[in-house]
């Protein structure tokens, strides 16, 4: 299985292609698609909705694990990172994806095992998780690691219930 994570934002969308690689995980790609603050913001969303286009093609992930938005009190960045989300969702829905998104407590809990894990622990986790020689740069592409490996965690869990089950 294939996951596509992101991490939504205007300036800065981190991206990451987390594979399944038998009993571990493979980092396919990762990064972050950035847009100019000099254009006007529905040219940077256009931008934005290309580059996530792209990576679908070109890396043909299976699902997609997208950060839950949370209550910021700055309404201003709550809304850019709203209308990001929005066009994440709607481009991998688009392109066929099934779309979970998740809240940080969740990939916290899932990629480090404890919900109050820092930043730091998160990201030492996923470059060992991924077998990196070092965290993944910048923070917004380790995130995006981290989402795609919440899924994928999950997603071997719910087969396992689904098996249990019968």
């Amino acid at each position: 299985m294939r996951v596509l994570g992101v991490d939504p934002g205007v300036a800065r969308t981190g991206y990451a292609v987390i594979e399944r690689d038998g009993s571990g995980l493979a980092g396919i790609t990762f990064g972050v698609i950035t847009t100019s603050p000099r254009d006007s913001q529905a040219i940077r969303l256009a931008g934005l909705r290309a580059s996530l286009v792209d990576i679908i093609h070109a890396h043909r992930p299976d699902g997609a694990a997208v950060e839950r938005l949370f209550f910021n009190a700055n309404a201003k960045t709550a809304m850019a990172v709203g209308q990001a989300s929005g066009v994440v969702l709607a481009t991998a829905a688009e392109r066929g994806l099934n779309v979970t998104d998740y809240t940080p407590l969740e990939v916290k809990q899932s990629v480090v095992g404890y919900g109050g894990a820092s930043k730091s622990q998160v990201q030492a986790m996923v470059a060992a998780l991924l077998r990196l020689d070092r965290v993944p740069k910048p923070a917004d592409a380790a995130d995006a690691c981290a989402l795609a490996i919440c899924h994928l965690n999950r997603a071997g869990l719910r087969r396992a219930i689904e098996s249990a089950l019968g």
